[in-house]
């Protein structure tokens, strides 16, 4: 009898953690676009209801959102450079496109226009996509906007030694960083991106770089990023670092499409 009850159980563990495993395997790869983090460029000053600036914004809100454009991942789009200045920069992850990343561009405005209620300029990160808006008709091509950065971890420190898997880390990160191609896509739209996976002894690590299309410094951007990634000794299983100009991120489990 006490045999019985211990198969038993044994039965039921199995089922929960093939349950489990399923589970988590749908949710690491992010199927949804979760809200990450948004900024209001508060200096950038607000506008007025039906104003001209209104009415540009709403006309470059919707080539977002159903411009050829957003279906291939990045579209850097400008009006009125003369007057009332408006640019609006929109990018997917690199292994979102299609109908995720139109998803994921409504999204983004709808989320922009809550968070940002009446902003002229902002910027809003989402899992699998970003959008940036500027009333100063500012270009990214110049340099990496370092003020606009943010990070975010696992909360468990990677087991056995931390020093050597931060090593390996930021040298796969880097083997990825100069394995970055200018992919183009539908409508000559350029994407900058390099995704990869490595066996380390019994784990496996998964990480992806990106920079938007418009970056000039990619390269700089990256290896940047990659140091701040590990620049504390509290090493994280996962990690990745969010910006205007670049992304860099892993993990010790499958978080992108194939």
């Amino acid at each position: 009898m006490k045999f019985s009850y211990s198969l038993s159980k044994r039965f039921v563990f199995l089922n929960l953690a093939i349950q489990f495993l399923i589970t988590h395997s749908v949710s690491s790869l992010n199927i949804t676009n979760e809200y990450l983090n948004h900024k209001c460029l508060l200096n950038q000053g607000i506008y007025n209801v039906g104003s001209e600036y209104e009415n540009n914004l709403n006309i470059l809100f919707r080539k977002v959102r159903t411009d050829g454009y957003a279906q291939t991942g990045s579209m850097h789009l400008s009006k009125d450079p003369n007057f009332d200045s408006l640019t609006v920069m929109f990018q997917c992850r690199g292994d979102s496109y299609g109908s995720k990343c139109r998803t994921c561009a409504d999204t983004a405005v709808a989320g922009f226009r809550k968070r940002c209620l009446r902003n002229k300029g902002g910027i809003i990160w989402y899992d699998q996509c970003f959008l940036w808006v500027s009333a100063f008709g500012e270009s990214m091509s110049i340099k990496t906007n370092y003020k606009n950065i943010f990070s975010m971890y696992n909360p468990n420190n990677v087991r056995g030694d931390a020093k050597l898997f931060a090593k390996r880390a930021m040298n796969f990160l880097s083997e990825l960083t100069l394995k970055v191609k200018k992919n183009t896509g539908a409508s000559s739209v350029i994407i900058y991106y390099a995704a990869g996976k490595k066996k380390f002894g019994k784990i496996t690590l998964y990480a992806m770089v990106q920079c938007v299309s418009e970056t000039i410094d990619c390269k700089s951007c990256l290896t940047w990023s990659i140091t701040k990634l590990f620049k504390n000794g509290d090493i994280k299983q996962g990690a990745r670092i969010l910006g205007v100009n670049c992304d860099v991120r892993y993990e010790l489990y499958p978080f992108l499409r194939s």
